[in-house]
């Protein structure tokens, strides 16, 4: 039989035409199985830590009890900060010239430390954490972003607050002008103190997943050793009641004022190291309860 030949014309194009390459596979298919299934036409792209950032901000920042608990927060802090210095006036002398802002930073942390608990534990209450926790499956990254977010905005917050009163103090107020070192431990030093109370807030509020009994236990943490401390009268307990002192929050950040409760015990830096290593504990325990707990 005779062959037919193409055309000239028609050979030229099937030369020019590039080969064809197969389509790249769709991210989903290999949800679908190696034996094939279906294929969602939505797109699919990895996560990672910033969407969980990103989530957990928006979370954070559109709830009321963020704004409440921060609102009454900076309103503690500044205000009475300022009513101290009016109080104080400019005719008394005062040393350490920034001690009057402790008042306001002590009862402020008792708001990050609603605000810590409230983070985590609200979702629990709520029934929200299965939603998250679909959204983000890995247990470890969304509890990191929400430690960061918190942690970050408790600082910036506190920090913010107590430059403010301490700018006021040395403007209104009459003694010796504070050095470097001090001016750091009232305004970052008592914003890190604060942030990390809430952390270990946060943590606590992790472990126990209930709100009541998580804000409880931390108020027990913060006001429980100094009023123990206050019924330990006998000889034999001086001991036990000078520690329980030295080491409450209260004594801790009144160290970071230069105003610390006793001569002994630790001064300087000292008290905020000592609470980030409880923290670090703290949310270490948390990071293993969270992995190993069903929601």
């Amino acid at each position: 039989m005779l062959q037919t030949q193409a055309p000239p014309q028609a050979q030229a194009q099937a030369q020019a035409q590039p080969p064809q390459h197969p389509a790249p596979p769709h991210p989903q298919q290999a949800f679908a199985g190696a034996a094939g299934g279906y294929v969602s036409p939505i797109p699919v792209r990895p996560t990672h830590l910033g969407h969980a950032l990103a989530s957990e901000w928006t979370k954070i920042r559109s709830v009321r009890s963020t704004i409440w608990t921060l609102g009454v927060m900076l309103l503690l802090i500044i205000g009475i900060g300022l009513l101290a210095s009016l109080a104080a006036g400019s005719e008394r002398e005062l040393d350490p010239l920034l001690g009057v802002g402790f008042v306001g930073v002590l009862l402020g942390s008792l708001c990050v430390i609603t605000l810590g608990v409230l983070s985590i534990s609200s979702e629990y209450g709520t029934g929200m954490i299965r939603t998250t926790l679909t959204a983000s499956p890995s247990r470890v990254r969304m509890l990191t972003a929400k430690a960061i977010v918190f942690f970050v905005l408790a600082l910036a917050l506190t920090t913010v607050a107590t430059t403010l009163v301490a700018l006021l103090d040395s403007a209104m107020l009459n003694g010796p002008a504070p050095t470097a070192d001090q001016w750091l431990r009232a305004t970052l030093g008592a914003g890190l103190y604060v942030a990390l109370l809430g952390l270990l807030a946060l943590s606590v509020g992790t472990l126990l997943r209930h709100s009541a009994g998580a804000i409880s236990t931390m108020m027990g943490v913060v006001l429980l050793p100094m009023l123990l401390a206050l019924f330990l009268q006998g000889e034999s307990l001086k001991d036990i009641q000078r520690s329980l002192i030295e080491y409450s929050v209260p004594s801790a950040l009144a160290t970071l004022y230069d105003i610390p409760f006793l001569s002994t015990g630790p001064t300087g830096w000292t008290p905020l190291w000592i609470l980030a290593g409880v923290t670090a504990v703290a949310l270490g325990g948390a990071y293993a309860a969270i992995m190993q707990r069903d929601v």
